[in-house]
């Protein structure tokens, strides 16, 4: 068994359901500091933050991801118990296996390699948070935040989620598009269905501006994005008999955005459609991130010729998928390149990644390190 593997099982058998990281951090630590790197601790709240650093001068290149997991849902109906790494055929199974500790196993034994006979010519950090898959709050952008504080810059950042598709190394993800939601709350008046002269329906109120807001052309995307996109999640109203008119009802909707678009305007832009209309409404807004992207062809080109002498594959930037912490560390300053595993089972039953790719993905991070530091 690889020392990739090995790590990368050792990390799946930790139960670190978001936020708990429940000793991964440790675990990688203890591995990292006989290497030479200061390994401190950044929690806030119930999230635990790793800030492992080598090195005082020079550009400084950062390895970032996540230790935290998605729940598993019922444990029954899983091939393998999910915090039992199990290796079946040409897959290793297990939560985590893909999103995203192997990984961090990779990463960390790419390190061991790189560092054995050499001192790197610029500095190397670890940023490894237990809040990437929950609220996102208090785990890099807190870590981030007060990095800034301190005055640290961070010149280059691999991200190891899953970018891949069908083969490892075939996409990288060279950014993200922005994510915005709300929460609306239409406000009525309750009455019998029978007399809507006595009352106000909400629903009929909001459903033409929502119907208005999924047939709006927002924009074409751009050259590295695709159109930004509308989508409605959930709709709540009612009070469950089918002759009273409500006096609320609860839309949730969601926009992924490109660079086209700030989350400010968007924002305006929505609620004037609503004011416009003359609507009694609240609004509760979350922004996720705003769009990022790396145009800097440095680190992209280092990534895609370390892929090509592993993979064979030149890999075709991205900005597709969801959200990522890279939205936290891009608007920085810093050329961020997320490389790692395929995404196929990620967040579902059976979650799994073949296991050649560990191994694989550790000779990337290790090359990427050779030819930037």
């Amino acid at each position: 068994m690889s020392d990739t593997l090995q790590l990368a099982k050792k990390l799946i058998s930790i139960e670190s359901v978001t936020p708990n990281d429940n000793g991964c951090l440790d675990l990688i630590a203890e591995r990292l500091e006989p290497l030479g790197f200061i390994a401190e601790r950044i929690d806030s709240g119930s999230v635990s933050n790793l800030w492992a650093t080598l090195g005082t001068e020079g550009p400084l290149l950062v390895f970032a991801g996540h230790t935290d997991v998605v729940p598993t849902g019922a444990i029954i109906n899983w091939l393998y118990p999910p915090f039992k790494p199990t290796e079946d055929g040409d897959f290793l199974y297990g939560r985590g296996s893909a999103d995203m500790k192997s990984s961090l196993a990779a990463m960390v034994t790419a390190c061991e390699r790189f560092l054995a006979n050499r001192h790197p010519a610029a500095r190397l950090a670890f940023l490894i948070t237990s809040d990437e898959e929950g609220q996102a709050i208090e785990g890099t952008r807190y870590v981030m935040e007060q990095l800034i504080k301190r005055g640290e810059k961070i010149d280059y950042c691999i991200v190891g989620e899953p970018s891949s598709s069908e083969m490892l190394g075939d996409t990288i993800r060279v950014g993200r598009r922005g994510s915005l939601s709300c929460k609306l709350l239409v406000k009525g008046i309750k009455g019998h269905v029978a007399y809507p002269h006595l009352a106000r329906n909400p629903i009929h109120e909001a459903l033409p501006v929502l119907l208005r807001l999924t047939e709006t052309h927002w924009d074409d995307g751009n050259e590295a994005f695709q159109p930004t996109s509308f989508q409605i999640s959930n709709i709540h109203g009612g009070v469950g008999a089918n002759n009273v008119i409500p006096d609320q009802v609860e839309i949730d909707f969601n926009l992924r955005f490109s660079t086209e678009h700030t989350s400010d305007r968007l924002i305006e832009r929505i609620e004037s459609a609503f004011n416009s209309a003359g609507i009694d409404y609240e609004s509760h807004w979350h922004v996720s991130g705003e769009p990022f992207f790396t145009a800097a062809p440095q680190l992209i080109t280092v990534v895609q010729e370390s892929v090509k002498q592993v993979t064979g594959l030149l890999p075709e930037p991205s900005t597709g998928g969801g959200t990522s912490d890279g939205r936290f560390i891009a608007p920085t300053g810093a050329q961020v390149v997320e490389i790692g595993p395929c995404n196929a089972t990620i967040h579902k039953l059976n979650e799994r990644i073949r296991i050649s790719d560990i191994e694989k993905l550790s000779e990337i991070y290790e090359l990427i390190l050779e030819r930037l530091l």
